[in-house]
C-alpha cells in the first residue's frame, strides 16, 4: 500500500508539507497527529485525511512506517528519539536538537535502530546552496578561502505570532532561545557546499535592549540574554567562515551566502546574486538565474490534462533538478526557496530504497553542533573552542 507516514504536529509550517506527503506516489497513507482534538479534526477536514491520532505516545504504537516532526522546535530531538526508537523512520523539521546531550543521543539511536532519519533543512536545497555546489565540484572556486552565512530575521517579522503560537500561555519562557542554537540555515548552505566541518569557534554576543525582555537571564529556560550572535570559524579544509544570527536587526531579512575560492567567488547581496572572476570580465549577474520564480513542467510526463496555469513547478529557480520530482508534485505549493518538494521527496526515496539522504543525521549534527559550541563560546568573552565531530554515514569513515 505505499509508505505510511504520520505527522506530529498540524501547525501552519506542517499545512506546507501535508500535501506533498499525501501526493507522493510511494506514500500510502498519511495519518495526522496533535495533542489539540479541535485543530486535529480540523486540519485532518481541511487535507482531507481520515486517520488521525491523538498523541506520539500513541502514534508510535501505530503500524506507521515513518514519523516526520513538526512540533515545537525545543521538543525535536527527544522526540525523534522516541520515534526512532519505536522502530520509525524520522523526518524532522530544524533544529535537530537544543543540547550537546539530546544530538549526541540521536546519533547513537539512529546508529543503534539503523532507521532513517533526515534533517529538514530547506538551506541545502536553496538556489545559491544548489549553484555553488555544483561549480565547486567542478573546481571553479579553486580552494575555499572564506565564506560568509547569514540568517537575520527579526522578532517584528512574525516571531512574535510564531512564538505566541508555539509556546501558549508561557511563550516568553521560549521566545529568547540563543540564536546560535538555530544556526543550521547559515551553516548547511557552506556544509553542504564543500563538505568541510568547522573545527574551532570564537563567538560574540550582543546583549539585548529591547523593551518586551524575551532576551534576559530571568525570563527565557535558556537564562540567554543574546539577540545576536557573530560566530568566527576555523574549517576543516583550511578556510574561514563567518556566522550571523541575528534577531534584531534593521533588515528586511533571509538567508545569505558569499564563498571566496582562489579562483572565483559567489557573492549574495539583497536582491542581487554575482559570480565573480578574478577578471572582471568573468563577471556574472545571477540574479535572474537564481530567481524562484518557478519553471514550466513541459518535460514532465503525463500533464496533458492539467490547465496552463497549473502545469508549474512552482517556488523553484532554473538550477532546481526539477526532473527528478515526481510529477504527482506538478502545480503544488513549494516553499522556501523551493526546497520543500525537494526535501519530501529525498525523505520518501530513503525510506523506500534504504539510501542514505544528504541530510542526514551526521549531516545535522554538523550543522547544528557548531552552533551550540559557538554559544558557549560568547558566554564565555569570544573563547576560541573546539567544535566535536559525530561522524559521518556508515561507509565514508570517521
Amino acid at each position: 500500500m505505499g509508505l505510511r507516514i504520520g505527522i506530529c504536529g498540524t501547525g501552519a509550517f506542517a499545512d506546507c508539507f501535508i500535501p506533498l506527503f499525501k501526493a507522493h506516489p510511494e506514500v500510502g497513507q498519511v495519518v495526522l497527529c496533535d495533542l489539540d482534538a479541535g485543530k486535529l479534526q480540523a486540519k485532518a477536514t481541511q487535507h482531507g485525511l481520515s486517520t488521525t491520532c491523538p498523541s506520539l505516545d500513541e502514534l508510535c504504537q501505530t503500524e506507521v512506517d515513518a514519523i516526520a516532526i513538526f512540533s515545537q522546535n525545543w521538543k525535536h530531538g527527544p522526540q525523534a528519539v522516541q520515534a526512532l526508537r519505536a522502530g520509525k523512520h524520522v523526518y524532522s523539521a530544524v533544529p535537530s536538537a537544543i543540547s550537546m546531550d539530546e544530538i549526541r543521543d540521536l546519533v547513537h539511536t539512529v546508529e543503534a535502530t539503523g532507521r532513517t532519519y533526515m534533517v529538514g533543512e530547506t538551506s541545502y536545497y536553496y538556489p545559491t546552496a544548489i549553484y555553488c555546489r555544483e561549480r565547486f565540484r567542478k573546481g571553479d572556486f579553486g580552494p575555499i578561502v572564506y565564506a560568509e552565512g547569514e540568517y537575520y530575521h527579526d522578532f517584528d517579522h512574525g516571531l512574535y505570532e510564531v512564538m505566541k503560537w508555539r509556546g501558549g500561555a508561557d511563550w516568553k519562557r521560549f521566545a529568547g532561545g540563543p540564536p546560535m542554537y538555530y544556526p543550521t540555515h547559515s551553516t548547511s548552505m557552506i556544509i553542504g557546499v564543500t563538505g568541510a566541518r568547522m573545527t574551532q569557534v570564537s563567538c560574540l554576543g550582543w546583549v539585548d535592549r529591547h523593551e518586551d525582555g524575551l532576551f534576559r537571564t530571568d525570563t527565557n529556560i535558556w537564562h540567554n540574554e543574546f539577540s545576536n550572535e557573530t560566530a568566527l570559524f576555523r574549517m576543516s579544509d583550511g578556510s574561514m567562515v563567518r556566522i550571523n544570527e541575528f534577531r534584531r536587526i534593521g533588515h528586511v531579512g533571509g538567508e545569505r551566502l558569499n564563498l571566496y575560492g582562489t579562483k572565483a567567488s559567489f557573492e549574495e547581496q539583497y536582491l542581487h546574486k554575482t559570480w565573480v572572476d578574478k577578471h572582471a570580465g568573468g563577471c556574472a549577474d545571477l540574479t535572474e538565474l537564481l530567481s524562484c520564480a518557478g519553471v514550466p513542467a513541459t518535460a514532465a510526463g503525463g500533464l496533458s490534462g492539467l490547465p496552463a496555469a497549473d502545469a508549474v513547478h512552482h517556488g523553484v529557480s532554473k538550477v532546481h533538478p526539477v526532473e527528478r520530482l515526481p510529477r504527482q508534485f506538478v502545480g503544488l505549493g513549494n516553499g522556501h526557496c523551493g526546497s520543500h518538494q525537494f526535501l519530501v521527496d529525498d525523505f520518501v526515496m530513503a525510506c523506500v530504497s534504504g539510501r542514505t539522504p544528504p541530510n542526514n543525521v551526521w549531516a545535522a549534527a554538523r550543522y547544528l553542533v557548531p552552533g551550540l559550541i559557538a554559544h558557549e563560546s560568547a558566554l564565555r568573552g569570544g573563547l576560541q573552542l573546539a567544535v566535536p565531530d559525530l561522524g559521518e554515514p556508515p561507509g565514508q569513515g570517521r
